[in-house]
């Protein structure tokens, strides 16, 4: 076990209302050709603003569409867009794969990278790791790189704008940061930065947890509406630079490797990041036995929020024994995070744990007058 501490960050944050107008001002001090990646839609609603910003700043607009996931051949791919066209600084815009793909790219073509998140669906953008898929989206490996992102921008006026869903999925993600930081400290693990969590690290864990428990509805609410509020704004900082430099140097644990898992299962695709590591966060708060009216409140709460905490909304059963091992087998391989938990965790556990979440999860939302889970069906 290391004894040293690393804490981890972004150069530069930038968040608020329309400041994807600022975009061009903030790039101007990275480089002066940079190539912008994004898929079509985001694209559609980001470039009359973003253009208008890159012609102030003096900057050409050269942008490259992107697919789904963030492949090994998505990378490769802008890596020799990025030497052929001479760029110094790649932005990825919109959610986390695009933002991925552009790190990853950014790293081997040895240049400088951005990260502009267009929802608030993930803590990815902060971070110094890309997660690697497959074409059909199943977990590949996490890139780790030397440093972390020359730059994160958010437009608050852009989360306002996209699917409620996109937000929820940010706060599932972002709730396990506190979940999975705590036991990591209380274990002997490594953070994702390198190094045994910092105190800074696990303290902006747990700020971000209780953002969201305050703020979490009401942003909600503003999303609904497409407005920006004061509790848009905190949700949105919870999720993106809280819980990206909580999870990075606070460290994770059983809800990621969880999810990471369930991406084996077909049943689960078409999910979000955030959806399928709150199951994942469920599951290690059963794994760890913790006290049951945390549990309980979990459970009101996410399902509250709108985040699947039975198996039933995943598109699993408690009869799905091969799934349910493979996932489990998936989650416990060595050098897998599910192991920063300060006690040893074997695959028959996490089976057991994930059908147990079900009974319970429904009986807590019965006693609480919550719906009943809905059955979730896989657009293959």
């Amino acid at each position: 076990m290391t004894s040293v501490s690393v804490l981890a960050s972004p150069s530069r944050y930038v968040q608020g209302k329309n400041a994807i107008a600022e975009l061009g001002s903030h790039l101007k001090g990275l480089g002066t050709t940079p190539l912008l990646v994004a898929d079509d839609i985001v694209w559609g609603l980001v470039e009359s603003t973003l253009t208008e910003g890159f012609t102030t700043a003096g900057l050409a607009v050269t942008r490259v569409g992107f697919g789904r996931f963030a492949t090994p051949a998505s990378v490769d791919g802008l890596v020799d867009t990025i030497r052929s066209g001479g760029h110094d600084v790649i932005v990825g815009l919109g959610g986390g794969s695009a933002i991925d793909a552009a790190k990853a790219a950014g790293h081997l073509a040895g240049v400088r990278w951005a990260s502009v998140p267009t929802a608030a669906s993930s803590d990815a953008p902060t971070s110094a790791l890309s997660v690697i898929y497959t074409e059909d989206g199943e977990f590949i490996e996490y890139r780790f790189f030397p440093r972390n992102p020359d730059l994160v921008l958010i437009d608050t006026q852009l989360v306002a704008g996209a699917p409620a869903r996109f937000l929820i999925g940010g706060i599932g993600d972002a709730l396990a940061t506190w979940i999975e930081a705590r036991a990591t400290r209380r274990g002997t693990g490594t953070a994702m930065a390198g190094g045994r969590p910092t105190l800074a690290g696990t303290a902006l864990a747990e700020l971000s947890w209780d953002i969201l428990w305050e703020n979490a509805l009401p942003a909600l609410d503003a999303v609904r509406a497409k407005v920006v509020t004061p509790a848009l704004e905190a949700v949105v900082e919870a999720n993106t630079l809280l819980s990206g430099l909580g999870f990075e140097s606070g460290g994770l644990a059983a809800a990621h490797a969880i999810h990471n898992g369930l991406t084996a299962a077909p049943q689960t695709h078409g999910l979000t990041h955030g959806e399928k590591v709150n199951i994942g966060s469920v599951t290690q708060l059963v794994l760890e036995g913790a006290p049951t009216d945390e549990i309980e409140a979990f459970i009101v709460f996410t399902t509250k929020v709108g985040l699947p905490n039975t198996l039933t909304e995943i598109g699993l059963t408690t009869g799905d024994l091969t799934e349910l091992r493979a996932v489990a087998e998936a989650a416990t391989v060595e050098g897998e995070t599910i192991h920063n938990l300060p006690f040893p965790v074997t695959a028959d556990q996490v089976v057991d744990a994930l059908v147990a979440i079900e009974g319970l999860s429904r009986r807590v939302r019965a006693e609480h007058g919550l719906p009943e889970p809905v059955k979730y069906v896989a657009g293959h």
